[in-house]
Order: structure tokens, then C-alpha cells, then sequence
């Protein structure tokens, strides 16, 4: 499965989204920013809060957010839709490379997946890969459906991004 996104700035970036066998999906996006614009997006907490969550998920808010990227540090990402009921994300960094990669688990469930980010230099644009293994060809399926399904929007928020964010 190959889906096309474009980003809701034109064509000029789109989001690839590609399902790779059974447990694994592949997300790819260049964006007009050099690497490490790109990698603070992801690694800063402060900017990470400004695109992670689909405006489309009205109601729902990034209500707390600690992360300690590098190598063998946690995060935990919490959401709440206006309510005292939240629902909580979280893992260990596995292997931070600054401007290079992010490699992390999601341990809230069985069903977790590792993912890696990569930020690849493209000219003082980015490429950014988006990979996730899952443990099971079910695990992906349900990825596919709720939180996978929200990473186009996710990323052209992530664009809008950058383009308000110096180097």
C-alpha cells in the first residue's frame, strides 16, 4: 500500500505513505529546513507540542510532555480532550544521533513498535524517514487505523512548522 498525501500547503511537499510487508510501515516527507531545524522539531518539547497533535483531533491536547532525548533516555507523552481522563505514551530513546536519528520504543502496550526517525540532508532541505516495526502484522493493522493514520496531517503541521522556526 503506497498513499500519496499532500501537505495542505500545495503539492510541493507531500507525505509517502508506504506499508512494507506485514509489520512494517515506511513514512517519508521533505521538508524546505536543514536537518537540524528538523531534528529540534522533534527532540525540543517546547516545538514538539506545536505539531504533534492532528488539528483534525478536536478536543484532544498534548497535556504533558517530558522528553530526554538521547541515548538511553525516557519520554512520556500525555493527552487529554478537555476531561480528568487521559491516556499516556511512553518509552526509552534507544539510540539519538543528533541531526541524524531518533530511534525509540513505544511501551504503553504489547503491541508497541520501535521507530526510527532519520533526517537525511538533501541541500539544506530534509528528508525525513519515518520507519516503525511492529511485533505483529495486527499491531500494524491497528497502527493503520488510528494513530499511523494521522501522520500526513501530523507532518504538514510539522512543515507549517518550520516555516515559522529559524535555524
Amino acid at each position: 500500500m503506497t498513499q500519496q498525501v499532500n501537505s495542505a500547503g500545495g503539492a510541493q511537499n507531500s507525505t509517502s505513505v508506504e506499508r512494507k510487508g506485514d509489520r512494517e510501515l515506511i513514512v517519508t516527507r521533505t521538508f524546505n529546513a536543514p536537518p537540524s531545524t528538523v531534528y529540534r522539531a522533534w527532540s525540543q518539547p517546547e516545538l514538539f507540542q506545536r505539531w504533534w497533535v492532528p488539528k483534525s483531533a478536536s478536543g484532544v491536547s498534548l497535556v504533558s510532555c517530558d522528553m530526554d532525548v538521547r541515548t538511553g533516555g525516557k519520554y512520556r507523552l500525555e493527552f487529554g480532550a478537555g476531561g480528568s481522563d487521559t491516556m499516556a505514551f511512553y518509552g526509552k530513546y534507544l539510540e539519538v544521533v543528533p541531526n541524524e536519528r531518533i530511534v525509540w520504543t513505544n511501551d504503553e502496550g504489547e503491541e508497541g513498535a520501535v521507530t526510527t526517525v532519520t533526517f537525511e540532508d538533501q541541500g539544506g532541505k530534509t528528508r525525513l524517514n519515518f520507519h516503525e516495526v511492529y511485533p505483529s502484522k495486527e499491531a500494524l493493522e491497528e497502527a493503520l487505523q488510528g494513530s499511523a493514520a494521522a501522520l500526513p496531517e501530523q507532518l504538514a503541521q510539522l512543515d507549517e512548522l518550520l516555516s515559522s522556526v529559524g535555524e
